[in-house]
């Protein structure tokens, strides 16, 4: 039986940022626009939080039930490694993905914004057929898009509409900042996992465009928040706050422009989650001190 510490790194905490960021970032907005709410934003952010650990656990019983993980390099799989059973790593994804279905449910119901339950059901679905299913669409190139709408634009924009019932267009900005270095993290993984995806036939982005075209789209994302920084700057000075937190990322783009590979690429994604999340914190300060 798997002990409790398996379990946690099964959960894959380093993933984390990616579900924290977008709720911190939709918090600035909304304290920027006068409408924070403790309640709304910490229901936001268990929704959250929620998601990804189920999306983690849903990916481990999914690709382990394949046997795509036996050889995979990085954090444990518990299913993969037989550490846990197929059928208790099921039922930790689903408990994890029905309370951030419940926890959602009394977030749309305290905003009034019932419409959002589409929204939320879409975030659940996709959740499971990331890897989950006959055909998952995380095994034909589409995960980084799944990632880039579910943890930057809903992440962001749906924590601002739930407290402000509107959003902006430096909402959206943020959005899009988020999005990218959440796609920036999923990126760096499946760079690692190029040899190990093309082996059991997962055709991920990154096996689709080769070891140098991901390089470069990798690269590429993670410049886009700061490009983001600069045009919120434009508006106002204090939104360049996000600017500083480039020289975490310098590891990460040497191991990656330089040609790391397999464990050598493991903490360009630690680094590129935490750049994540101290730019959102950043940006946040920022607007509230508009």
């Amino acid at each position: 039986m798997a002990t409790v510490g398996q379990w946690i790194e099964g959960a894959r905490p380093r993933t984390l940022p990616n579900a924290v960021a977008p709720v911190v970032a939709g918090v600035g907005l909304a304290t920027a626009l006068d409408t924070f709410s403790w309640s709304r934003s910490l229901l936001a952010l268990l929704v959250s939080l929620s998601l990804i650990v189920g999306v983690n656990f849903a990916n481990d019983y999914s690709d382990g039930i394949r046997g795509t993980d036996e050889h995979r390099v990085g954090p444990l799989r518990l299913v993969g490694s037989k550490t846990a059973k197929p059928k208790a790593v099921l039922t930790a994804a689903l408990t994890s993905l029905g309370l951030a279905g419940v926890l959602g449910l009394v977030l749309v119901a305290v905003s009034g914004h019932w419409w959002l339950l589409i929204m939320g059901a879409l975030c659940i679905i996709g959740a499971w057929f990331y890897t989950g299913g006959k055909k998952p669409y995380g095994y034909y190139g589409f995960g980084e898009i799944a990632v880039f709408v579910f943890f930057g634009l809903a992440g962001v924009l749906g924590t601002v509409y739930v407290q402000a019932g509107h959003v902006s267009w430096a909402a959206l900005g943020c959005a899009v900042a988020v999005g990218c270095f959440s796609t920036g993290v999923l990126t760096a993984n499946n760079l690692r996992d190029i040899p190990t995806d093309i082996e059991s036939g997962k055709r991920t982005l990154a096996v689709r465009l080769g070891d140098k075209g991901t390089r470069r789209f990798y690269l590429g994302l993670i410049t886009a928040p700061f490009v983001v920084s600069v045009l919120l700057g434009v508006w106002h000075p204090l939104l360049l706050l996000g600017l500083l937190t480039a020289p975490l990322l310098r590891s990460s783009v040497k191991a990656v422009s330089g040609g790391k590979t397999g464990r050598e690429l493991i903490p360009a994604l630690r680094d590129t989650g935490l750049a994540m999340l101290a730019w959102a914190v950043l940006t946040t300060v920022g607007f509230a001190l508009l």
